[in-house]
């Protein structure tokens, strides 16, 4: 099993979406850069465990975990001409992008912000400190145990 990453903007989609929607799961569309789409395709698996991330927003951080309930598959939005993720070079034989489902896990008890990851000497090497920009990103597993004790969940 591995940890990952996901950032969602609130506005669009936040972790009580997730908890709400049927199941409690959603299909993770949209991904559109290609580091990103080959850790959906490649590096993530079934029952991986995911920090649920909130971005471009008022509070950035950390709000809850997901888990990972499918492979990944072609991302129907590609071939949408209606969809702002419509790919007119994508083709259903060979599809560009991928998608994904995850599962709601937990809120954090105490949401986890940036600046508390950034000021925590243990996450210094966290690719969410290095290289922040990318959508999914890889989190090494005693990263993922410090910020479940940050966030007060087990």
């Amino acid at each position: 099993m591995k940890y990952w990453l996901f950032k969602s903007e609130p506005d669009d989609y936040s972790i009580q979406d997730l908890k709400n929607d049927k199941n409690s799961t959603v299909r993770w569309d949209g991904i559109r850069n290609y580091q990103a789409r080959n850790l959906l395709r490649d590096e993530i698996k079934i029952n991986d465990l995911v920090l649920f991330y909130h971005s471009s927003c008022k509070n950035i951080g950390v709000a809850g975990t997901a888990k990972v309930v499918s492979n990944p598959y072609p991302d129907p939005l590609q071939f949408d001409p209606e969809s702002k993720y419509y790919d007119a070079k994508s083709k259903p034989d060979a599809p560009r992008w991928v998608s994904l489902d995850i599962q709601y896990q937990q809120q954090c008890i105490k949401f986890v912000p940036l600046p508390l990851i950034k000021a925590t000497k243990e996450l210094e090497e966290m690719v969410l400190v290095k290289r922040g920009r990318l959508s999914i990103q890889p989190v090494a597993a005693a990263e993922w145990d410090i910020i479940m004790k940050l966030a007060k969940l087990d």
